[in-house]
C-alpha cells in the first residue's frame, strides 16, 4: 500500500505545504509565460513601460539596472529562462501532488529541497539583513522542521491494523 494513514492534523499541515508548493509552481509558470511573451519583442521598451507604469524613476539604480538588463537579453536567452521556469514549476507541481496525496517520498523530497535553500538564505541574511530575508528563512525553516516532525512521527502514526503493509520510511 503506497498511501499511508495519518492523523487529520498532520494531513492538514502537509496539505497546507502542498498548497504553498503548488502556488509557487503557478507563480513561476506565469513568469515563464511572461518571459515567452517577450520573445521577438523589444524587451527594453517593455521594461521601460513597466517602470513608467509602476511610477518608478528610471534614473534610479534598480529601475535603470532592470531596463539595461532587458536591453541585453536575447530571444534564445528568454527561451532558456522560460524553459527553466517551466521545469521548476513542474517539480513544484509534482511535489505538491505527492504532498497532497500524503506520500512519504514527497515529504522527503520537500525536506531535501527546502534544506538546500537554507545555507543560501542564512548567507544572504548575514550578508545584508532585511525583514523579508528573515521571514523567508523562518518560513522555510518552519516548513522543513514541520515535515521532519511529520516524518519522525510516521512510525507512531502507523496502525498495525493495516494488514499487509509496513510503516512508511
Amino acid at each position: 500500500m503506497s498511501r499511508r494513514r495519518t492523523e487529520p492534523a498532520a494531513a492538514a499541515g502537509v496539505r497546507a505545504v502542498a498548497v504553498f508548493e503548488a502556488a509557487k509552481g503557478v507563480l513561476v509558470l506565469v513568469a515563464g509565460f511572461g518571459l515567452l511573451s517577450l520573445v521577438h519583442r523589444d524587451a527594453q521598451h517593455v521594461a521601460e513601460t513597466i517602470v513608467r507604469h509602476l511610477h518608478l524613476n528610471p534614473a534610479r539604480h534598480y529601475p535603470r539596472v532592470f531596463i539595461e538588463a532587458a536591453g541585453r537579453v536575447s530571444s534564445s536567452r528568454l527561451w532558456m529562462l522560460a524553459g527553466g521556469a517551466f521545469a521548476y514549476s513542474l517539480v513544484r507541481f509534482v511535489e505538491a501532488y505527492g504532498l497532497w496525496r500524503l506520500r512519504a517520498w514527497a515529504e522527503w523530497f520537500a525536506i531535501i529541497a527546502g534544506g538546500l535553500y537554507l545555507p543560501v538564505e542564512v548567507y544572504e541574511l548575514a550578508r545584508r539583513p532585511t525583514h523579508v530575508k528573515a521571514a523567508i528563512l523562518l518560513g522555510n525553516l518552519a516548513v522543513v522542521a514541520y515535515l521532519l516532525y511529520v516524518r519522525g512521527t510516521a512510525h507512531a502514526r502507523y496502525r498495525p491494523s493495516d494488514k499487509m503493509s509496513s510503516p512508511p520510511l
